[in-house]
Parts: structure tokens; sequence; C-alpha cells
């Protein structure tokens, strides 16, 4: 109909408005690179607080940053680094978390996984998990080097979109299969996770298609989905006993609520109430811009588990 054909039109002005805007802040360099692995993407940026917030002589929250892109190569850290520094200047020590992804060009694969598209494949199996689980046990002892002003007692979470899976599959490491080669022994040390737009279910997010079957790539592939499920899907590893926000655009046509709703749902299952803060006409990416109102609403819900 007419009217849904104007009402579809208006939903992708809006959100190629909204990534534009996203994307088009400078990067902001860190203070200091660290390594923790061999691998050129195998570091992690960090950025000091701007200013202070803690007490005489305190130290800042630190605040774990682990960025969004489908898990495929072409997203780097570089475009949330305007979020990263949004965060500096309201006074958090941060973490900018880089990791392995996927890069191997195959047709109907892309990005927008149309017909004959060429593009890369999401994530790397298990290079991506590999990578985010050193990163995080590296990280107290790079903060206490790199980066003297963060309280690493005050260490919150949060990633966007597959940063956002990545964020919530890191809470849950302890509750991973025992053979699982990341599995820790109990819940990490952490004040939260504040996961934005995470694809945080993946069941769902397949039937949704969300980001041309990235879920599945990042698993391998048909077969790899089935039997890797239980160690990636955010959804199966509850309850974490780690607070737990969902911050979801209502309008996001990338990863849709239905996505940030399952994994809440699948929570109080498991016994856990997970907060969904619900924005609404905001789409995928005002989320990590620090020129939208959605971003300090991000920040405050930061703040209040980091504080």
């Amino acid at each position: 109909m007419p009217d849904d054909a104007a009402a579809r039109a208006a939903a992708e002005a809006r959100a190629a408005a909204e990534e534009e805007s996203a994307f088009s802040h400078a990067a902001v360099d860190p203070d200091t690179t660290a390594a923790y692995g061999d691998d050129p993407d195998q570091v992690i940026d960090f950025y000091a607080p701007r200013e202070a917030l803690a007490p005489a002589g305190g130290l800042a929250p630190l605040i774990v940053v682990l960025h969004g892109g489908a898990w495929r190569a072409p997203y780097d850290r570089r475009h949330v680094t305007p979020f990263a520094d949004f965060l500096a200047r309201r006074g958090f020590a941060v973490a900018n978390v880089e990791y392995r992804r996927g890069g191997v060009s195959v047709p109907g694969q892309g990005p927008a996984a149309g017909a004959g598209d060429v593009g890369p494949v999401a994530g790397r199996w298990p290079e991506t998990f590999d990578d985010v689980a050193a990163a995080m046990d590296a990280l107290p002892a790079l903060v206490r080097e790199f980066l003297p002003q963060a309280d690493p007692r005050r260490m919150v979470v949060t990633g966007h979109s597959a940063g956002g899976h990545l964020a919530l599959w890191a809470a849950a490491r302890h509750l991973l299969p025992a053979d699982a080669v990341w599995r820790i022994d109990r819940p990490a040390p952490w004040r939260g996770v504040v996961a934005l737009a995470p694809i945080a279910d993946f069941t769902v997010a397949e039937k949704l298609d969300v980001c041309g079957g990235a879920c599945r790539q990042l698993l391998g592939g048909e077969e790899g989905f089935t039997a890797r499920l239980p160690y990636a899907d955010p959804a199966l590893l509850l309850p974490t006993g780690i607070a737990t926000t969902l911050v979801q655009g209502r309008a996001d046509t990338v990863v849709p609520q239905a996505v940030a709703e399952a994994y809440a749902d699948a929570a109080a299952k498991a016994g856990e109430v997970v907060g969904l803060t619900l924005l609404e006409d905001v789409g995928h990416f005002p989320l990590i811009d620090p020129a939208a109102d959605a971003c300090a609403v991000v920040a405050e819900e930061i703040a209040q588990l980091a504080w």
C-alpha cells in the first residue's frame, strides 16, 4: 500500500541519516595502545578520563568497549573511537578492544547478503572468541600498567551490536560447557554489562536474517551453527549473576527490538532480571553517536552500574 511504502521510505531515510551522523566524526586517537597477543588485531586502546568524577585522589570507573560491525573485517575499533572519547570526556577510563574478525570474501555473504554479493564473512571461529576471552583476562594487568587512572574494581563492559553480543558472552564465560577453552570458574568481578542493540539471541537473529546471516557465518555455516550454538549464544548462557542492561532503539532495523526482547525473556525464565531500556524513534547507530541524545542515555546507564 502507498502508506506502507511511504513509511518504509521514511524509516530508511532516518536510518541512513543516523548512520551518516554516527560515522561523520573524526577518529580519536587513544592515549596509549597495548597488545594482549601477537596478532595485529590483538590490541586495546586506552583513554584516560578527561575530567575527574572520583573524589580527590580517587580512580575512575573502567569502561570496556567492544565494537560492532557484524564481526566483519571492514569494521574495526576506529569507528567507535568517538564514542570511547565521549565516555572519557564524561570522566570514565576507557579500554577499546580490538579482536579478529572475518575477512574471507565469498559469493552471497556480503553485508547486504543479496544475490551475487561478495563480501567478508562474519567472524572467525574460534579466533574471535579466543581474542575476547584473552583480552578480558589480560585487562587487569594491562590497566595497572597503561591506565593507572582506572579502577578495575568498577568495571563495566559495553558493546554495540555484534560487540553487544561479545559483551554478553564474556559475562557468561563461567556458564560455558565444561569442555569450552574459554570457560572460567566463577563470574567475572564486574559491576555490570550495558549491551547496546546487541545480537543477543542467535536463534531469533537468524530468523530475522540480522546482518545478512551473520550469526550463522560466525559459527561456521549450517553445521557449525547447531553444534556451536551452546558455546556462543548468550541467550543460552543464563543466568550470569552479573547486572545487565540492554539499550535498544525501537526504530532499529539493523538489529530489531525483538532480538533484545528475546534475551530479556530468556533471562527472566532463568530467574534473572535484565534491564531493557527502549528508546522511541531511535535506530541502530545513535547509541554510539556522541551527537545523539541516545548516546547520553547510554552514558547514564553505564554510570548507574559503574558507581
